[in-house]
């Protein structure tokens, strides 16, 4: 049999530089469990454009869909900033979701005990926090038509977007976070807005028929999304799983990625139906973006990208066990002091370069490796 297949997209900023660990925390587990993956490598995002003036070019495109996943560093740079919206490097991005179909994306927001002094919070309101939500990413109001600037009879001008899901597409998304859940602590928190939304209440109709018909032993609640940001600072912990609409989030998972402590820690994957192989579509990315500000200086924490990869052992290719092999490197990492710029707290102490992290991160593998 061939070895599973992933396909890297570095992108753009100080998406390169982190995803050089990526490469040797692949190689390692080659080298030293016998999980061996053939890797490509390709251009997306800014990177793309300055090569092909494309953010995302048809042959790339093809490879995508060919992979059984694919990693992806960052897009986006201020150097693009005048470019026509339909050639920007997110663009590479979204067409990457909407053509492999990445409906569930997830985004855990782990709190690791030696971090927990970083949170904007207590310590004690987000210690221990372990949370995933799935938001849906393929429709919504980022996707929905008529949408546009167009002028009105005044005179002035009138943005419109429009927010629109059908049954099928809340329903798979819905499906995703009750599977979810059943691997987890069986709880779902299903977010919108129904008091003012006609899509709010068909969300909510649709999440529930899902659960009486499909998963009833799950625990299902539901919560208006404004009122969910409140308590996802309020009390975190409450929640296990929560699932909601592409804009809702977008904004409850950057609200949740902060508790945290800091965005170079947290990983996320886009993940859409079963291919030919069994194994579904799936892209994973670190959430943290491109960080023009700090690319190529080697202050880059790339924790968040190797964690990436870990979803990426967990949810396509079936390796649980390597996969928190290497969440528990890191956590150990953490644990002993070390630390890239971003989660230096404390005056006078020495931060470690993007490729010492990585360096602290294989020893650590070894070590544990060898317990």
């Amino acid at each position: 049999m061939s070895n599973p297949s992933i396909l890297i997209l570095p992108g753009d900023g100080i998406g390169p530089e982190v995803m050089v660990e990526v490469r040797r925390v692949i190689d390692w587990f080659g080298a030293n469990r016998g999980l061996n993956f053939d890797v490509t490598e390709d251009l997306v995002g800014g990177a793309a454009y300055d090569a092909h003036g494309t953010p995302l070019t048809d042959e790339t495109m093809a490879k995508a869909m060919e992979v059984d996943a694919v990693l992806l560093g960052a897009v986006g740079g201020p150097k693009y900033d005048d470019l026509d919206f339909s050639v920007k490097p997110e663009r590479g991005l979204l067409r990457l979701r909407k053509e492999m179909d990445l409906y569930s994306n997830l985004r855990p927001a782990q709190c690791f005990d030696a971090l927990a002094g970083f949170s904007s919070l207590k310590s004690e309101i987000v210690s221990g926090l372990d949370i995933m939500i799935i938001r849906e990413l393929t429709s919504g109001i980022y996707f929905g038509e008529p949408r546009g600037i167009i002028e009105d009879n005044q005179g002035g001008r009138v943005g419109v977007n429009t927010q629109r899901y059908t049954t099928d597409e809340i329903r798979r998304v819905a499906r995703s976070a009750f599977e979810l859940a059943r691997k987890r602590s069986n709880k779902v928190c299903s977010m919108e807005k129904a008091n003012v939304m006609e899509s709010g209440i068909l969300w909510r109709e649709e999440v529930q028929w899902v659960h009486d018909n499909e998963y009833p032993d799950v625990e299902l609640s539901h919560m208006y999304a404004d009122a969910g940001a409140m308590q996802l600072v309020r009390w975190p912990k409450q929640f296990d799983v929560i699932v909601t609409d592409n804009l809702f989030g977008d904004i409850l998972s950057d609200c949740a990625a902060m508790l945290t402590g800091s965005l170079g820690m947290l990983p996320s994957a886009s993940i859409g139906a079963p291919s030919e192989t069994g194994r579904p579509k799936a892209l994973y990315e670190p959430v943290h973006g491109s960080a023009p500000d700090i690319a190529g200086q080697g202050k880059a924490n790339p924790i968040a990208c190797i964690l990436s990869f870990a979803m990426a052992l967990r949810y396509s290719f079936d390796e649980g066990d390597a996969a928190s092999l290497l969440e528990n490197a890191i956590e150990a990492v953490l644990a002993a002091g070390h630390r890239t710029p971003d989660l230096i707290g404390e005056e006078g102490r020495t931060p470690l370069t993007t490729i010492q992290m990585g360096d602290e991160i294989l020893k650590s593998l070894d070590s544990l490796n060898q317990a």
